[in-house]
Formats: structure tokens, C-alpha cells, sequence
């Protein structure tokens, strides 16, 4: 099994795709930087000054957010854990939903409140549920971002207060929102909320995501504002399979980042199409020579058959098979055994490794001199 894995994560490292152009057109942004991506792939379909470290407010809770949903992936939180408010997390400014100091909340309720409402208090709660404290989480916070490979970002606290260090970029912000959105999708059961409340009913929160209601797909993802950090959002959105992430960091106003947010979406949408690299039809099996079995059957990598390619492209798809006639044995699973490519006329958009799906061993001596004898035998 561990050899089958390897040679899994191998193939997946050779699986070639043509990026695309993240610049190719121009679009009438006021916000001082922007990026787009497609999250099944990761690809990066427009960016606008994406490295540019500033601060992101409480956009900043999307990595609050992964790191509570990593705690209940993992079993050590569930969402009806109950955390007892401390006097810190009462204690903060902002944004908030008045938690008192003492009070008894759920983690699903305080879930809400932050993807809802954004509050501060609900989002150092849940940083002390997960870590103890929010020095602790703070640091869970950057390691994470370290394993994403957010190189433009350090964080500070938990919630996107003005803190002095407290940076990231429209690139790394959707690196994160990515891995919420693919790692935890059930987030969106708490992101898509356009009104709701809490306490019994007694107290009411609304999305300050204005995108959840007046944009078509809308998914989430976060909002945020400090008067230094300027408007800043994070809007997913999900159309015929494809989801969309918008970054947008410092607008000028709440309507112009939600405009420059839905510009983004909408490049993304008409521009854009998600496809499958697979073919229609099942693989053959490949031939094997002097091995204990006659052939083997093939595979393709499950996890890297989806492409992002121009609209324009996707009415043209073929799919190219380049496979040899034979194998020598022995075969080991999961070697690569040819490729896969996807192509629009003449343009190459992806190519994918075709790979053994099983052992072949080869022949033994034992199996050789049997089949010589049988030929001698038949010849004679």
C-alpha cells in the first residue's frame, strides 16, 4: 500500500498543466489588489498587485475558521462542544456579537457568529477552545499558513484587528480560502446564512457578505474593514461545478469592493470552464511481455484529471492516448505506462500520466522452462 501511495503522489507530480494567463485582460478595478482562482485547480485567472502584503481585517478569520474546522475534522472538537466565554474574549472590540464573560455557547453558534456576523468575541472564543489560548492559536495560525505556502503573510491575532505585523495578500488570502473550501466544504452551511440568530432566538445576526443575497452562486466566503486595512473580501461563488475565488484587499468603499468582487466573478464565470481531462471511454489493458500475467489494466491519477481552460477552448477538447504496444515485465503499480493529453487543435492544455493499476511479476525460470517444454513439445 505505502509503495502504491508513492507512486500515486509521483504521478501527480507529473501531471503537466498549461497555466493560464492570469493577466490576460484588464479589468476596471478600484481596489488596490485583487486576485481570482479557480479552486478545484488552484489556477490563477486574474491577479492585481496579489503579493503586495497589507492588511486584511477580518478576512483574516478565514484561517480562524480552517483551524476550528481542522480541530472538529480531526475529533478533538465537535459542534456541540460547549465553551465558557472568558473575560479576553468578552473584552474585544469591533465587530462583535456581546458575548459575556461566563456565558455558555456552542462551537456551531460561535461558527455562526463568525461567518455570519464576524464577530470578534466569537472568533477568540473559538481560538481558545482550540489552542488553550491565543498566543497558542496565533502560532497554529502562521504554521498553517507556512504549510500553504503563504509566504506574504504573518498574523497577529486571531480576528484582524489593526496589529502592527498583521499582513497577508489577495494571493495568500485565497490560498486559504481554497483549503477551507476543499478541506471543510460543510463551511458553507454557515457562509450562505443571510439571516439567522442565536441565544434562543433573542438575538439576531446578518451576513455582512451582501454578495449571499445579490450575487447568483454565491457561497461565502468573508468579509472585513478597519479604517487602515480599507474593504476587503473574499467572495466564493459556484456555477456548473465551478467555484470561484475573488479576492479583493483595500476598496475604497463596501459597494466598490463588492463591485470589483463581482467583476472578478463575473471574468471568471463567462471567460472560464472546468473540464475533465478523462476519457470516454474505460482504458485498455496493456500487454505484457514474459510476465506471470498477460497484461495489466491502467489507471489515471483521480485527483488530477480537471483542467481550467477558456470557454472559447472547451468546444474543441480532444484527448490524446500515447501508449506502447507492450510491457516488459515486471510491471509495478502505479508506474507511469504513457500519457494522457488533453488538447484544443494544436494547443497542448494538460498531460496527464497513465499508470499500472496492478503488479505484473515476471516470469519465472521455473514458468520459462515450462513454456519451452510445452513449445518443444507442440513443435515436436
Amino acid at each position: 500500500m505505502k509503495k502504491w501511495i508513492g507512486a500515486l503522489l509521483a504521478a501527480l507530480c507529473m501531471v503537466t498543466l498549461l497555466p493560464v494567463q492570469a493577466a490576460a485582460v484588464e479589468l476596471p478595478l478600484t481596489s488596490r489588489a485583487a486576485l481570482l482562482m479557480e479552486k478545484t485547480t488552484g489556477q490563477i485567472l486574474f491577479a492585481q498587485n496579489e503579493h503586495e502584503k497589507l492588511e486584511p481585517a477580518s478576512v483574516t478569520k478565514i484561517m480562524t475558521l480552517l483551524l476550528t474546522m481542522d480541530a472538529i475534522d480531526s475529533g478533538a472538537l465537535a459542534y456541540d462542544d460547549v465553551v465558557t466565554v472568558s473575560a479576553n474574549a468578552a473584552g474585544m472590540g469591533g465587530s462583535q456579537v456581546w458575548l459575556a464573560e461566563g456565558e455558555q455557547i456552542t462551537v456551531e453558534e460561535l461558527l455562526k457568529c463568525v461567518c455570519v456576523s464576524s464577530g470578534n468575541d466569537a472568533a477568540v472564543a473559538l481560538a481558545e477552545k482550540v489552542a488553550g489560548v491565543t498566543e497558542l492559536f496565533v502560532e497554529q495560525m502562521n504554521n498553517r499558513a507556512r504549510g500553504l505556502g503563504m509566504d506574504d503573510t504573518h498574523f497577529v491575532n486571531p480576528t484582524g484587528l489593526t496589529a502592527e505585523g498583521h499582513v497577508t495578500s489577495a494571493h495568500d488570502i485565497a490560498l486559504m480560502s481554497r483549503e477551507l473550501l476543499t478541506k471543510h466544504p460543510d463551511i458553507r452551511s454557515f457562509t450562505t446564512i443571510w439571516t439567522d440568530s442565536i441565544r434562543n432566538g433573542t438575538f439576531d445576526l446578518a451576513n455582512t457578505n451582501k454578495l449571499i443575497r445579490r450575487y447568483d452562486g454565491a457561497t461565502g466566503l468573508k468579509t472585513g474593514y478597519t479604517a487602515s486595512a480599507g474593504y476587503c473580501i473574499s467572495a466564493t461563488a459556484e456555477r456548473e461545478g465551478m467555484e470561484l475565488i475573488a479576492v479583493v484587499m483595500k476598496g475604497e468603499t463596501a459597494d466598490k469592493r463588492n463591485a470589483d468582487a463581482k467583476a472578478l466573478l463575473n471574468y471568471g464565470f463567462s471567460a472560464y470552464a472546468l473540464v475533465s481531462a478523462a476519457p470516454e471511454e474505460p482504458l485498455p489493458a496493456l500487454p505484457v511481455t514474459m510476465g506471470e500475467t498477460d497484461s495489466v489494466s491502467l489507471t489515471l491519477p483521480p485527483d488530477a484529471l480537471t483542467a481550467v481552460v477558456e470557454k472559447a477552448q472547451a468546444a474543441a477538447l480532444e484527448r490524446r492516448i500515447d501508449l506502447p504496444e507492450s510491457l516488459p515485465a515486471p510491471v509495478r503499480q502505479g508506474q507511469q505506462v504513457g500519457t494522457l493529453t488533453l488538447c484544443s487543435g494544436d494547443t497542448e492544455l494538460m498531460t496527464v500520466p497513465i499508470l499500472a493499476a496492478e503488479d505484473a511479476a515476471g516470469r519465472s525460470w521455473g514458468r520459462m522452462f515450462t513454456d519451452l517444454l510445452k513449445m518443444a513439445v507442440f513443435a515436436g
